[in-house]
């Protein structure tokens, strides 16, 4: 009989990539997504699979699913600074009453439940590279604080549930991931330089540039991810890709592989922005056997070429996201 998964988030970036992969290993797929950052784009091909299906649910309100229960995945959260600095509360609610919804649910099912976490609970970190022992330096009340700390708060919950009630838990700490499905312009490197190139406008850089980051494209990170869920191990995990690159060094990459002749211009660095970003991935492949094995030149061709054979339309509707309802409660 086949086994069955519970993913919040299933309309996201991230999320429908996991559908994918989990249907792939033949699984059941329940989705649940209350789209406010997702898309349902980005599982339309998959509502007529017979193993598939989709709930439109907002899992702080509460969680449910009929029947038997092997895994959850919570990949429910709004994850790039545009979407977590317009709607702060739900940001916060996300990843405090709605883990707590999905840990009951584990409990209820005896299902092992892994969470997305994320690089960010090392917030600008002070110890380079990152690895799983270190605390973070995170401004808990500035601007970023809503997201940084609805992780670190989802970790804490989630690990005393793993001690107390000995449910089977698991951690990933999510480093930047790209690939077909992102959002363009959310704030984040990637989509913005994407999406600038594609417009044919200057690519901004915040500060000097000399600001770092580490990319993993989406295939190896979703790798990661299923190992991890089908570990025996309940501590975090780092799933990233160690390849660091300068901001301004990985402008001038985006400059040659778009074959344009966009200028680079600078604007001030964000409060709280991570001047560092590598993930120290010791404890993945050790214990996961796993790294990444695309490169940061291959992945960026496959991600540039998607958006690329995207019409004008569909572009401007992975651009933009409609808060105006959910920005009060």
């Amino acid at each position: 009989m086949a086994k069955r998964i519970l993913i919040t988030g299933a309309a996201g970036f991230l999320g429908s990539h996991l559908c994918d992969r989990f249907l792939k290993e033949g699984f059941e797929v329940i989705g649940m997504d209350n789209l406010i950052t997702g898309d349902l784009r980005n599982i339309e091909h998959l509502m007529k699979e017979r193993k598939f299906d989709f709930h439109h649910h907002d899992i702080t309100k509460f969680v449910h699913a009929p029947g038997e229960l092997d895994y959850i995945l919570h990949f429910a959260s709004p994850a790039s600074p545009i979407d977590y600095l317009k709607i702060p509360i739900q940001t916060l609610k996300v990843g405090s009453v709605g883990t707590l919804h999905c840990l009951g649910l584990a409990k209820e099912k005896n299902a092992r439940i892994l969470i997305a976490s994320t690089s960010e609970v090392y917030g600008d970190p002070l110890v380079h590279p990152q690895n799983e022992e270190y605390y973070g330096n995170v401004n808990a009340i500035g601007p970023r604080g809503v997201y940084d700390e609805a992780k670190r708060f989802q970790e804490s919950i989630t690990m005393a549930y793993h001690r107390f009630h000995g449910l089977e838990t698991r951690i990933a700490r999510i480093f930047n991931t790209y690939g077909p499905r992102m959002r363009l312009n959310d704030g984040r490197v990637i989509p913005a330089f994407i999406g600038q190139a594609l417009r044919g406008e200057d690519l901004t850089v915040f500060g000097d540039g000399s600001q770092t980051r580490s990319f993993c494209y989406v295939d190896d990170q979703v790798e990661g991810i299923y190992r991890l869920l089908l570990s025996d191990y309940s501590d975090p995990v780092n799933i990233g890709n160690p390849n660091e690159i300068s901001i301004l060094d990985f402008a001038r990459e985006i400059i040659k592989l778009t074959g344009t002749d966009q200028e680079i211009v600078f604007k001030e660095l964000p409060q709280d922005d991570p001047l560092q970003r590598q993930p120290d991935i010791s404890r993945a492949r050790e214990i996961l056997k796993w790294e990444p094995k695309v490169s940061r030149e291959e992945g960026m061709k496959i991600t540039y070429d998607y958006f690329k054979s995207l019409s004008p339309e569909e572009l401007q509707k992975r651009e933009h996201k409609d808060f105006s309802e959910h920005i009060r409660r």
